[in-house]
């Protein structure tokens, strides 16, 4: 396909994948997992919007409490005759495992659809591989793969197809992110082509051996030795018939379609001497590298596997050229300990099979590839790379490609400009920086598929989404062209360049992808007069050197014109427009706002008048800065880190922040996933337009702004009045005027500014005002740009200040907000609700505090690298912090308490044997259980006190006994084991769990953070969803009250709950 045809549309994978399920569904079971949801939020928004599918029914969809959950609701409504499909990711395909081994085992017609992401497990990650499906591989369904938009919208439909001609359930899959999310121009699939490739035979059987009274037959029994075996094998005639009826319904589809595929598709020199074999997104770029290289002369081919399982190899050597002397077999997986990973042990094993059959005479040279773990980069350099190595005269048997591997020495080298080799002249590429929520995505969308619906162009765009949401970092990779796009990788030379936050600017190379000639577009508060002056000297020169041409807007200015507050897509969108000349600039206007008018429309005329109107004026005020032949700039920009810095920080950490994590080579990191404490201080963020400002003159001392703050960058403290003798000029302080017992101590509330996210809840809770002026308050919002210099010495000084002694303080929540947070500046969104209790539980337990948190938004804006929040004490002392999984969470805290409980009676034990040998009076203190169930801080320092007696005494005997108790003596120590997560987990995929652990005694502390919707994964419903409230899974309005946790968990008698 090298022409638009009328019936094509600009969408991702997730939309043409669901579009082609729904319609072949009777039953639809869900639950969300990222970058599956997507998928089932569509199935259920066409369901709730009565749509129907081929059969004109509307499909029943139904969200379920886990995956197990809905993978149980997928068996019983196959077995009870529906056509049925799924959707599903990472560990949500793991908990389906049990029953996809029933359902291929019971030779059900099945299709489901897989958005193929990486299994946790030294860490947990969003972004695709293949290690899900591999785990997938012995269920016994067939195992189907594509690498686009396009073919995954094609696939999914063969799949639907040939399930109900074979009996054999299918896993369709792609790659997660990388194909799910990627927007293409896709020649869509209407109701009358679907309907004539659905086998009304296959679908009047698959109905005919539902379970019915009427005509009654036992399933799933339970059988002996003397049968179980011979059963097992019966099924073997369905699976080697598999491949001919899939080859059959791939030519049926073509007949209907145009578009031709085979189980291994080939592409390059029929004579190719050196081939790479690999599946989904991946042999899209092999592809592009494969014709590129024939062009130059080069004996060279690619085979895409279409069907993993059951794996043809008649099928691959019909693809495979008789010619080919070397093969590199890649895999999107790693299998430690194994001979090979998945896919080059099936190609090993079929072609010595056929060699010792006779079908092939000779046995290539045959070597395994890893590449592209959790959505790593996979470019045609790197593929380059695999050729090259192809050719040596003893190429690797085992190797990596796309790190960097200085442990194992696995690693292929690539030359990074051979990139550049491939990017077409007529293919317009441009990529926008932005930040998580600033609408810069959702804008890019809406222009893409603009460009590819009513430009008669390819279109495809990527993006790049931080694990974090809001604040972090999103980069938009936007290609338009005339021919089919293949490049599924990163646009390195862009000729557009939008960078829609001027910090971007200081923190990283954002200039390094702009092609020669490139336009540069610059959001910033700068006037355009001094634009240039204010620029790094790195970034000039950058802009001299390539010729750039540098256009700046104000694009706040903009949205606060038109009522959109700091919202700046629709303002940076029209800019690009006008810029990129992609489409004549009246046309576009006309489509520009047709496209808002759709999009905003469901949120009410005025959403869209505001809109609309930001397209008024916006090109009057966007400007071009004359660049000059020589920088004159003398101002560098700064480092990631300061100087003073950690090792660990400067070696990884900064390069994380920079955007180069790429570079890191393996032994930069920690082979079990430990990573330090305390490294969000280091990243200086300044994401906040305004931040506060304390007005000592209003103050009133109550401390609600450092309660509320959710990032825990306003603090407040009182300290010995001595400590300004050297505080900055304008340090501001009051006399603590509201605790008596502190009478004589100075007050100071300050900011850490680029810490701050300029939520302003600070400022919306603070009660003190102005009597003469009520909007001035004790705290004013002021420019960042402004105040930056002078706030962030400000607070560099206020934290090396003595706090005063605190705790003869009750434990009142004023008092508790000056103690030092432990879990600070995090990742979360700016005005989240859920943070504040969690720097509230390390103001009260952090020197001695455990957390087992579960999966969800807690744990990525808590654990998500390249920094985290949970930080030390002056002490080193701080909360030990880990996440499981998303459903176990529960038991992965009460193990935590056995085996500190465990610890414990092994240390109080061995204490009692050594009493005699010990003062009376330092063993009665250590064996006396806590106060207020161990979380009584007289009774910590105390214990910790006697602890560290008993160790000074200990290391003085150096008896075995005395050893082993030295050794145990930490046990003796205070510990509070909290267990934390959200509503979805709590209340739906985790309930058993937990109810298990609440009934269990043990003493765990349990903080359940409830959004009443499944907040990670974009706002489904969970049962924390209040009575008629719509969220996703939930269109038309929750049908059910909100579960009561509370009252079920005091049900049980012992249980306290707040």
């Amino acid at each position: 396909m090298n022409e638009l045809s009328a019936a094509t549309r600009t969408l991702d994978a997730n939309e043409a994948v669901a579009s082609v399920a729904y319609r072949a569904s009777d039953v639809i079971a869900i639950y969300p997992i990222t970058p599956a949801s997507a998928m089932g939020e569509l199935a259920d928004a066409w369901s709730a919007d009565h749509r129907a599918n081929l059969s004109g029914s509307v499909p029943k969809v139904v969200e379920m409490q886990s995956e197990g959950g809905a993978a149980g609701a997928v068996h019983g409504a196959l077995q009870a005759g529906a056509l049925v499909t799924t959707f599903t990711a990472s560990q949500g395909l793991l908990l389906m495992l049990p029953d996809l081994y029933k359902i291929a085992g019971e030779l059900t017609s099945f299709c489901m659809h897989v958005a193929a992401r990486s299994v946790a497990t030294h860490a947990l990650s969003i972004f695709g591989d293949h290690s899900d499906v591999m785990a997938a591989r012995g269920t016994g369904f067939a195992l189907l793969a594509s690498g686009s938009a396009q073919e995954a919208q094609d696939m999914a439909a063969v799949g639907h197809a040939v399930t109900l001609k074979a009996r054999l359930p299918v896993l369709h899959f792609f790659d997660g992110f990388r194909t799910s999310h990627e927007i293409g121009t896709v020649s869509v699939l209407d109701d009358e082509t679907l309907r004539a490739l659905m086998p009304a035979d296959g679908i009047a059987a698959h109905r005919q051996r539902a379970l019915d009274p009427e005509r009654p037959v036992i399933r799933g029994t339970s059988q002996n030795p003397d049968t179980f075996f011979q059963g097992r094998e019966a099924v073997e005639p369905f699976y080697t018939a598999f491949p001919e009826a899939l080859e059959a319904t791939f030519s049926h589809f073509a007949a209907l379609t145009g578009r031709q595929y085979h189980l291994f598709d080939y592409v390059g020199d029929p004579a190719a001497e050196r081939v790479i074999v690999l599946m989904g997104s991946g042999a899209e770029c092999a592809h592009e590298v494969v014709e590129h290289l024939v062009a130059q002369g080069e004996r060279v081919g690619a085979v895409k596997v279409r069907l993993f399982r059951p794996f043809s190899v008649e099928h691959l050597l019909q693809a495979l050229p008789t010619t080919v002397q070397a093969i590199a077999v890649l895999d999107r997986t790693k299998e430690p300990g194994s001979s090979g990973e998945p896919l080059l042990q099936e190609v090993t094993t079929g072609l010595v099979q056929a060699v010792a059959d006779g079908r092939r005479t000779a046995l290539p040279r045959i070597s395994g590839g890893r590449y592209g773990l959790a959505g790593k980069e996979f470019t045609p350099a790197m593929v380059k790379a695999v050729f090259d190595a192809l050719a040596l005269p003893r190429p690797p048997a085992r190797f990596t490609v796309g790190i960097r591997d200085d442990v194992s020495g696995s690693s292929l080298a690539w030359d990074s400009a051979f990139d550049r080799e491939l990017e077409a002249p007529d293919v317009m590429r441009a990529v926008f920086f932005g930040l998580g929520s600033d609408g810069t995505v959702s804008a890019n969308k809406a222009s893409i598929k603009l460009i590819g619906e009513q430009a008669g162009l390819f279109a495809q765009g990527y993006f790049e989404l931080d694990s974090r949401k809001a604040g972090s970092t999103t980069v938009s990779h936007l290609r338009f062209g005339p021919r089919p796009i293949h490049s599924t990788y990163r646009i390195t030379q862009a000729q557009f360049v939008a960078i829609h936050a001027p910090e971007f600017l200081e923190r990283r190379d954002v200039l390094n992808i702009a092609a020669p000639g490139a336009t540069v577009l610059l959001n910033t508060e700068v006037p355009a007069a001094r634009v240039w002056d204010t620029l790094p000297s790195e970034v000039q020169q950058q802009l001299i050197q390539r010729r750039c041409r540098l256009y700046a807007i104000d694009g706040y200015a903009q949205a606060e014109r038109a009522g959109l507050g700091r919202r700046i897509n629709t303002v940076m969108q029209l800019c690009f427009f006008a810029l990129s000349k992609v489409l004549p600039m009246d046309e576009a206007m006309v489509h520009l706002r047709r496209s808002l008018e759709e999009h905003w429309g469901r949120r009410g005329p005025e959403v869209v008048r505001r809109n609309l109107l930001a397209l008024e004026g916006t090109l009057e005020a966007l400007t071009e800065i004359a660049v000059p032949e020589q920088a004159t700039a003398t101002r560098a920009r700064p480092s990631a880190v300061p100087v003073q810095a950690a090792d660990f920080i400067q070696r990884v950490t900064r390069l994380l922040l920079e955007g180069r994590g790429d570079e890191l080579p393996v032994s930069a990191f920690p082979p079990d996933g430990t990573w330090p404490s305390g490294t969000s201080r280091w990243e200086k963020r300044a994401i906040a337009l305004d931040i506060p400002i304390w007005q000592p003159d209003l103050c009133v001392q109550c401390n609600r702004c450092v309660t509320i703050c959710p990032h825990a960058a306003i603090r407040a403290k009182v300290y010995d009045p001595a400590a300004l003798g050297d505080a900055p000029a304008g340090f501001p302080s009051l006399m603590e005027a509201f605790e008596p017992s502190l009478e004589g101590l100075a007050y100071t509330v300050q900011v850490a500014p680029e810490d701050c996210t300029g939520c302003g809840l600070c400022i919306e809770v603070c009660p003190a005002k102005d009597r003469h002026d009520t909007r001035r308050r004790a705290l004013v919002s002021k420019p960042l740009v402004e105040h930056r210099a002078v706030q962030r010495a400000a607070f560099d000084y206020f934290e090396q200040i003595p706090l005063a002694e605190l705790r003869h303080l009750p434990l009142e929540p004023r008092n508790v907000a000056f103690r030092q947070p432990l879990f600070e500046f995090s990742g979360a969104c700016a005005g989240c609700g859920e943070t504040p209790y969690l720097r509230l539980l390390t103001q009260l337990f952090g020197d001695r505090l455990l957390v087992a948190n579960a999966t969800g938004c807690s744990s990525i804006y808590g654990g998500n690298l390249p920094t985290t929040p949970w930080t030390v004490n002056a002490q080193g002392r701080g909360p030990a912090w880990s996440n499981s999984l998303f459903e176990d969470n529960a038991e992965f805290g009460l193990g935590m308490r056995l085996a500190l409980d465990a610890a414990t009676d092994r240390a109080r034990a061995l204490l009692e044997s050594l009493a005699p040998r010990l003062p009376a009076e330092l063993v009665a203190g250590l064996l006396q259980p806590p106060d207020r169930e161990g979380t009584g801080e007289t009774w910590a320092l105390a214990q910790r006190q006697r602890v560290s007696e008993l160790e000074h005494l200990l290391a003085q005997d150096t008896s075995p006994e005395a050893t082993a108790l030295r050794d145990a003596a930490p046990a003796l120590l205070p510990r509070s084991v909290w267990i934390v997560g959200g509503d979805g987990w709590a209340y739906d995929i985790g309930y058993g769990g937990l109810d298990h652990v609440l009934a269990s005694h043990h003493k765990v502390n349990v903080l359940v953070l409830d959004t009443e919707v499944y907040s990670n994964t974009g706002g489904q419903q969970s049962k924390a969803t209040p009575l008629g409230a719509s969220a996703k899974f939930a269109i038309a309005g929750k049908a059910v009250r909100k579960k009561d946790l509370g009252l079920l968990a005091m049900g049980y008698g012992h249980v306290y709950v707040a």
